[in-house]
């Protein structure tokens, strides 16, 4: 682990990921400049493919510590599909072997990589330093940084509209000690986007206002979502053109301030398959001869699963490889691979800035401030529009907007939810006054081993398959934590 030796204050429990200790330092860091591609000017069309990957933390172990549901995978290749643990372990490591591939081959492709904190600290945990190597190899080494791209994300895979706002920055946070550990300082000034876990954005006012804010503290600059989860201010969807150029998050609160950040959107459709087939770049083709909005060049981008599913595991290896050579073969027709902050560097080196983008806000929102000013709102009055709202629209909903909409994250969760926002109250009231005294509190072992079951505890994995044993494995999470608290 080259990068644990930093001049940074690193005092973390054998066994423990690096989730915080470093708060001073991450504030004071500037993002760098992304590199502008040297042919911008000939670029008619881009795309930008990410990868997200993730595996849950859980108290499976010996005598039940918490251990990654890959080692578990592992560990009980009979149970259900634990025997694709393998092939996943592969895919987590694949792109550190193709990136370096295909450059030696003169080829010029681009990836966006998303790994959850707890991914990442599994592979540490497993002793899987072939798949960090390889990962390291692509992000810190400057022949092959450029074609890769990071994103930030939240360490435990919380869904953000149903997480604690206190516990939003401490997600955002973690996951940078996290990537600083393993791949250095410099590497984390490139991080720039941020991919938010199960692609939920939540309407909220006051949550998305404050994800906003913090992504803002954290250095992120711009903010993947899914073109269903934002409307245009007067609440039609996004217009045809919007989907493939950069917009403006417009965000306010129930007091009625603002903030505002840039986001790429990630068109509606079958994840995997779009991506697994490289289906971005075939649509950046046609867009190449027959785009007619007023930001050039427009961008295709869309983010999958990186492991889950037969089209990814079996077909992405047959797809992804064979465009890098045909776009290498076919240069004149000025269509390229882009990562997020490269395609927004281009844009302003063709003098193309935030203020000229489309202004967006969460879904929902438009009827929420139909029914209240939002530049003269009160808390109070906020919360009697969305009663209201609720009580006489059947489509209305604070409850954002993932690409599981299937799916509630919220209803018949109470189990999970209780305890969940119980251990939340029980780590601010211990530890906040604490921090407040004295900021090198996040430095302790009491302190890190409290945070550790806070942000496991979210992980979206606990709602997302149901009721059983992955609710139990939240509850037992949140009794452990409480115990800390209480001890603490």
């Amino acid at each position: 682990m080259p990068y644990l030796s930093l001049p940074w204050p690193a005092v973390t429990p054998v066994g423990q990921p690096v989730l915080s200790g470093w708060e001073a330092q991450l504030a004071a860091l500037q993002p760098s400049e992304p590199l502008v591609p040297s042919d911008y000017s000939t670029i008619r069309a881009g795309f930008a493919c990410a990868l997200h990957m993730h595996q849950p933390t859980i108290p499976a172990g010996h005598d039940g510590r918490l251990i990654s549901h890959l080692q578990y995978m592992l560990e009980h290749p009979h149970e259900g599909d634990n025997h694709n643990a393998q092939t996943f372990l592969w895919c987590y490591q694949r792109m550190g072997d193709w990136i370096p591939e295909l450059v030696a081959e003169g080829c010029q492709p681009r990836i966006m990589l998303d790994y959850s904190g707890n991914l990442l600290w599994g592979l540490q945990q497993m002793g899987q330093e072939g798949v960090l190597n390889a990962l390291r190899r692509i992000t810190v080494e400057a022949t092959y940084a450029p074609y890769v791209e990071w994103l930030g994300t939240c360490w435990g895979h919380a869904v953000i509209p149903s997480t604690p706002i206190p516990d939003i920055e401490l997600h955002l946070r973690a996951w940078q000690h996290q990537f600083v550990a393993l791949f250095g300082v410099e590497a984390l000034q490139r991080v720039q986007g941020f991919s938010l876990p199960e692609m939920h954005l939540p309407n909220h006012p006051d949550t998305l206002f404050t994800l906003v804010e913090c992504l803002k503290r954290c250095g992120y600059r711009w903010l993947l979502v899914q073109e269903h989860s934002v409307e245009q201010l007067d609440g039609s969807p996004l217009s045809a053109t919007a989907k493939y150029v950069p917009n403006r998050l417009v965000a306010r609160n129930s007091q009625g301030e603002a903030s505002e950040i840039t986001v790429l959107i990630k068109t509606q459709g079958s994840d995997t398959k779009l991506v697994a087939q490289m289906q971005p770049y075939h649509e950046a083709k046609h867009l190449a001869t027959h785009w007619s909005g007023a930001i050039a060049p427009p961008c295709v981008t869309q983010i999958a699963d990186g492991e889950n599913g037969g089209v990814m595991m079996n077909e992405y290896p047959r797809d992804f490889m064979p465009v890098w050579h045909e776009l290498k073969a076919q240069a004149a027709a000025g269509v390229v691979g882009l990562n997020g902050s490269e395609y927004l560097a281009l844009l302003a080196a063709k003098g193309i800035t935030a203020e000229q983008f489309p202004r967006v806000q969460a879904v929902q929102q438009h009827k929420l401030w139909q029914y209240v000013d939002s530049a003269s709102c009160t808390p109070e009055a906020v919360a009697v529009a969305i009663a209201q709202l609720s009580a006489t629209d059947p489509h209305f909903s604070m409850a954002g907007t993932s690409w599981t909409n299937h799916i509630s994250w919220v209803k018949g969760y109470e189990t999970v939810l209780q305890p969940m926002e119980q251990l939340s109250r029980e780590f601010h009231r211990r530890y906040d006054p604490l921090v407040a005294a004295d900021p090198q509190i996040t430095q302790t072992a009491e302190y890190q081993e409290a945070l550790l079951y806070l942000l496991t505890s979210q992980t979206s994995c606990f709602r997302y398959w149901g009721s059983g044993r992955w609710t139990e494995y939240a509850k037992t999470i949140c009794e452990r934590g409480l115990a800390l608290c209480a001890a603490s």
